[in-house]
């Protein structure tokens, strides 16, 4: 207690601005209140740890609570712990189950009672300016004000520190090897790095290039590159382009009008008027990916040719100062707001897609400290580590798996266009990759630390090891926050044991993970897959599922003769009410009933199922189905839970079963 109060006093003492340069000492040191450093904060807090968060921007939570409501989650597997509490704590907000399309405000909510709950500090506005190290560790970083560069100054020495920024400055400044830009393909023995011009995200044939159209002399249009365009494959600096999440209402109380933003130039969106003149206007989808948030609102995306991607424009970005990255930014801002404010206004849009646009504008209730608009740039990629392992395409598609696994992905190997180039005197994108069809897969532990001989006490969750093509897989928010807590658990046993964070045992990470998932011990769900022989018995006719199911696979069986998947609770399974879930990966095969027998340890209740009512929403195809509130007594006998295909008219799936104890939203 007496070294939190230490803590919270120069803390204090140096956000009120004192000249003289402050000490600050804890345990763990985290760089970057993204998503993920709010969940390692939580984490290693609620261990007992003193724990500081040190965030260059006035801004926490990241992407998650700066536009990305439309969650991008691949297979929702993958999101355990802290992360999948934080997307039930939406559901509770939205009065659902789990909620992974939400609004930013209420996202920001989330992780501040999170930090309200703990006993982490957070210094915002504060940028890092030096790295003391002795040998390979790390003592001190110095810190100072973010606009004032002789102001706020301070040291803040801890045992571990965590890079959880989007940049990797920490890690950069520590002396760690680390990657900007796209290797090439033959660094790995990749297919997917490098240059790629293919078909996504792409421009029609026929889109001239030039400010007098068929005139090479007059120069290329805005935002075009000059350069040639590499073979394929071949490795470059190139970053795939950054963009804004935005959020619009159409909510008239809560609307503020999209007017003509600073620095306008409707140049900037000629390419777009030639494109259109070959792809007509049907509607805002054909320029935004528009979709739809809770009470009105947005989050939008990039797509097709032309949209909310700045391509090109933020090469530099990754490796260039703070105020640099500031103007970067305001030039993001201001492209941003300048096709919204196009759409809407430029007399070559068609008159039914301006009036569409209008009913559009920034929320009153988002970002009210922002202008209304959201203070976070998506930085898809920026510094990548080079780490003790290097996530490779190969562990995408699970031709190398490996055994010290801290989180999983599951997203598409997914790249945004990284320039915009002139082939055979047309405009084209290039860098655009989307591969998947693959499983989850597991990331390793070597892959958030340093190589050991760089640094000994640093922990990346974000900007981890990984080449561009297999990070475009992993680089997503639910993962993030994954391995923000993995970390955190690493960093709490590794100043435990006194050790440098190479030498913390992964098996110890795991079964703290298992034993304590919500970080801070409240009882841990009790979640059964159908590939679990010890607790599953499968009668009847099962094969294996053809959809995206929860997890690596599921069973499937038709109505014709009777099949029962029977779902046996651990031997640590406690008694107790639990509200229970059945996964069910949907497709037109699927039976519209399901039945349900559930035997709590005394009796045996039988339920059929409606389908039809369930709703799924979101990037997937399949969701978890609410099969009411029970109360199970283990005294006797062991409780079960069987899916049965008797009385149903269709395809039924034996995937997972999922026991969530009634207190699970209750913070200790």
């Amino acid at each position: 207690m007496k070294k939190l109060m230490s803590i919270a006093i120069l803390v204090l003492a140096s956000l009120t601005g004192l000249k003289a340069q402050q000490q600050i000492n804890v345990d763990l040191c985290i760089y970057g209140g993204t998503s993920a450093g709010i969940i390692a904060a939580y984490t290693a807090s609620k261990a007992g740890k003193s724990v500081l968060i040190i965030e260059p921007s006035q801004h926490l939570g990241g992407l998650s609570s700066g536009g990305l409501g439309m969650t991008d989650i691949g297979n929702k597997y993958v999101v355990k712990g802290l992360a999948l509490d934080f997307y039930r704590k939406l559901g509770k907000h939205y009065n659902t189950f789990e909620q992974w399309i939400f609004e930013p405000k209420v996202a920001s909510a989330i992780f501040m009672d999170y930090l309200k709950n703990c006993d982490a500090k957070v210094m915002k506005g504060r940028v890092l300016s030096k790295v003391n190290k002795n040998g390979t560790t790390i003592e001190s970083v110095v810190i100072h004000d973010a606009e004032k560069p002789t102001a706020g100054q301070a040291v803040v020495n801890a045992k571990i520190f965590m890079d959880c920024t989007y940049e990797g400055d920490l890690f950069a400044l520590a002396g760690a090897s680390y990657h900007v830009g796209r290797e090439d393909n033959a660094v790995y023995g990749e297919t997917l790095n490098g240059v790629q011009l293919l078909d996504g995200h792409q421009f029609p044939n026929g889109i001239d290039p030039y400010v007098e159209r068929g005139n090479k002399n007059s120069g290329l249009l805005w935002g075009i590159n000059a350069d040639p365009v590499l073979p394929k494959g071949t490795g470059d600096k190139k970053v795939q382009a950054y963009n804004y999440r935005i959020a619009l209402t159409n909510v008239p109380a809560n609307r503020v009008e999209i007017t003509k933003p600073e620095n306008y130039d409707p140049a900037k969106y000629e390419v777009l008027k030639r494109q259109k003149e070959i792809q007509k206007w049907k509607s805002l989808q054909d320029v935004f990916i528009w979709s739809l948030m809770p009470n009105g609102k947005t989050d939008i995306n990039n797509r097709n040719g032309f949209s909310t991607d700045m391509i090109g424009a933020n090469w530099a970005y990754p490796e260039a100062n703070y105020e640099e990255r500031k103007k970067i930014i305001k030039a993001h801002e201001d492209y941003t707001k300048g096709l919204l404010y196009f759409v809407g206004n430029d007399p070559a849009v068609p008159e039914f897609i301006r009036q569409e646009m209008k009913t559009w504008g920034y929320p009153k209730d988002e970002y009210v400290d922002n202008k209304n608009w959201s203070p976070q740039l998506y930085i898809r990629e920026a510094r990548r580590l080079v780490g003790e392992l290097v996530m490779t395409q190969h562990h995408c598609q699970g031709r190398e798996v490996v055994a010290d696994e801290v989180g999983y992905a599951a997203y598409t190997m997914d790249s945004h266009n990284c320039d915009r180039v002139v082939v055979n005197g047309m405009v084209k994108n290039e860098g655009n990759v989307e591969v998947g069809g693959f499983p989850p897969f597991p990331i390793s532990y070597r892959a958030i630390i340093p190589k050991k001989n760089e640094v000994s006490n640093l922990i990346v969750p974000v900007c981890l090891s990984a080449s561009h093509i297999a990070f475009g897989s992993i680089r997503m928010e639910p993962v993030f926050m994954v391995l923000g807590q993995s970390g955190a658990v690493a960093a709490c046993l590794a100043i435990d044991q006194g050790t440098d964070v190479h030498a913390v045992n992964v098996d110890d990470i795991k079964r703290i993970l298992s034993e304590n998932p919500k970080a801070d011990h409240r009882q841990a769900d009790e979640l059964i897959h159908v590939s679990d022989s010890d607790l599953v018995s499968l009668t009847g006719n099962w094969e294996n599922g053809k959809s995206k199911g929860y997890g690596m696979s599921y069973k499937e069986a038709d109505s014709e003769a009777t099949s029962v998947a029977k779902f046996n609770t651990s031997k640590n399974f406690k008694s107790g009410k639990y509200k229970l879930y059945t996964y069910f990966p949907k497709t037109e095969a699927s039976s519209s009933t399901l039945t349900i027998n559930v035997f709590n340890g005394k009796d045996v209740k039988s339920n059929l199922v409606d389908l039809n009512k369930v709703e799924i929403k979101g990037q997937t195809t399949s969701t978890w189905v609410d099969l009411g509130e029970y109360a199970f007594d283990t005294a006797s006998d062991k409780p079960y839970i069987e899916i049965s295909t008797e009385n149903t008219n269709g395809t039924v799936a034996a995937n997972a079963v999922l026991l969530v104890p009634i207190t699970d939203q209750k913070n200790k």
